[in-house]
């Protein structure tokens, strides 16, 4: 374990943190709040922080998989530590917990909130919640690697533990140049949306604040009543704009060096958006009596299918009270997620689509055994490695779910609620059903549960792996295990 290059790793986090959290600082300051000198006062934590961590480089830079997942994610924890104490100390949210509950959630994109009353924060306050979505919808260290040059040549296994999907890839043969490219295109449409939203009349800190929450696939409201009170006009915009930050971003690489056809060859694009397409018209059609109009109908079931398979969290409509058809495709598709290389959170579409590809094809062989069938995904044969390595996700996934749901029972909430809750938190989506519907929240939980949730928060958002590589015993020992093995003699009984 290369323990000086996780260390220099976690001081240019924790240095990038404090230059994030001088824009609450400006925000507090054209706002003239006091509540934001905790922002400063915890802005200059990090800068000490950081440069005590990182000042020094280490001169062996390589690492490898072990490395970078622990560094991943230990940056994700150090990064909502620091940043919820602003809250805790400006009295926004005096609980500690309940500050990490929510620092983890917005840098996670999962948008659960503890707070009953948004609107009681601080303008501040408000930024730098919504904010941390948009940080961590790319991920902060792919936007290290886009700014500064790590060095060792191993940057790849970085962004494999922080970028979402079965499988990452370079767009160019440099990682720092493809980390440059994916966060030129987020920049792009997160400033294109801010544009349209003013267009609407929103004011300028509000589009900056719902856009990073689209951006970021995240969530977080500055209204209590979420987006119910604004226009039609501004719902179909984000609405719009959550399916977009859905798709993989290769996509948008192909349309922007005007590959259109490779572009279109995406499977999982396409399959993206016959799902969203199919829920929406079973959802209008299943709550049409719920609403005067029609349109109504299919704006809110748009909008929610939007937010709920691209893990948003953003809710127009109390959609607790919906018709159980309707919930149940909603509960599904917080499963299902959205495509992978994308913002969006849950088990990713290519990993839907190649599983049922598995089982077509184990299908076929009951029926022909002596057939040879191979799997392929974006016309191109699916390696064994991807198969397993999907299989033991999901099986991973599973037993995270089931064994959170009998954890956070143990606070004698009914089983939807229990079991909604972490589907929300493990897929990053934000809200469930019953008591943590849209119109509710996660407070009422006990400490013990938020931590089990703030872990599946985490772990999902890191596609479960590097959570628990960094829990694991196994990966702080010493590897050099073969030392301490006898060497066997050949007049040895049973050599």
């Amino acid at each position: 374990m290369n323990y000086a290059v996780i260390r220099y790793i976690l001081g240019l986090v924790i240095l990038f943190e404090g230059a994030f959290l001088s824009l609450p600082c400006i925000v507090a300051m054209i706002y003239r709040e006091a509540r934001g000198i905790p922002f400063f006062a915890v802005m200059l934590l990090c800068f000490f922080v950081g440069f005590l961590l990182s000042h020094k480089k280490p001169k062996n830079m390589q690492y490898y998989a072990k490395e970078g997942f622990a560094a991943v994610a230990l940056s994700w924890i150090l990064l909502s530590f620091f940043g919820c104490l602003p809250f805790v100390f400006n009295g926004d949210i005096p609980s500690f917990t309940n500050a990490m509950f929510e620092m983890i959630s917005g840098f996670t994109t999962t948008g659960a909130s503890i707070l009953s009353d948004v609107e009681v924060l601080a303008k501040c306050s408000l930024f730098w919640r919504s904010f941390s979505h948009w940080i961590g919808g790319m991920g902060v260290l792919v936007f290290i690697l886009a700014i500064l040059p790590m060095g060792g040549g191993q940057n790849l296994h970085l962004m494999k533990a922080e970028s979402p999907g079965p499988s990452v890839g370079k767009l160019v043969p440099k990682v720092r140049q493809t980390a440059k490219i994916l966060y030129g295109i987020y920049c792009f449409m997160t400033l294109i949306e801010i544009v349209l939203l003013m267009f609407g009349g929103l004011p300028l800190f509000d589009s900056m604040l719902l856009s990073f929450g689209s951006a970021g696939t995240g969530g977080f409201s500055i209204l209590n009543s979420g987006l119910a009170d604004y226009s039609p006009y501004i719902q179909y915009t984000v609405t719009v704009f959550m399916i977009l930050f859905g798709v993989n971003f290769n996509v948008y690489y192909f349309i922007l060096i005007r590959k259109f056809k490779d572009a279109w060859k995406f499977e999982e694009l396409k399959y993206y958006l016959f799902v969203i397409a199919a829920a929406v018209i079973c959802i209008t059609y299943n709550i049409r009596d719920l609403f005067p109009t029609l349109e109504s109908s299919f704006r809110h079931a748009f909008f929610q299918v939007g937010s709920i398979i691209t893990t948003t969290g953003y809710s127009s409509v109390d959609f607790n009270v919906w018709p159980e058809f309707s919930k149940v495709i909603l509960v599904m598709l917080m499963f299902i997620g959205a495509c992978a290389g994308s913002t969006g959170g849950g088990i990713k579409v290519s990993r839907v689509i190649l599983m049922l590809k598995t089982v077509k094809k184990e299908m076929y062989f009951y029926i022909h055994p002596r057939s040879i069938r191979k799997i392929k995904f974006n016309q191109h044969v699916v390696e064994h490695e991807v198969i397993r390595s999907i299989n033991i996700f999901l099986i991973t996934y599973m037993m995270i779910l089931a064994f959170s749901t009998l954890l956070i029972a143990l606070d004698g909430f009914d089983l939807i609620t229990d079991f909604t809750a972490v589907v929300a938190t493990l897929n990053n989506i934000g809200p469930g059903l019953e008591l943590v519907g849209p119109t509710s929240n996660f407070g009422m939980f006990s400490d013990f549960s938020k931590v089990v949730l703030m872990f599946d928060m985490l772990a999902g958002r890191l596609e479960l792996f590097p959570m628990l590589v960094l829990i694991s015993p196994i990966t702080w020992r010493d590897t050099k295990v073969f030392k301490k093995i006898p060497k066997y003699r050949k007049d040895s009984p049973g050599v």
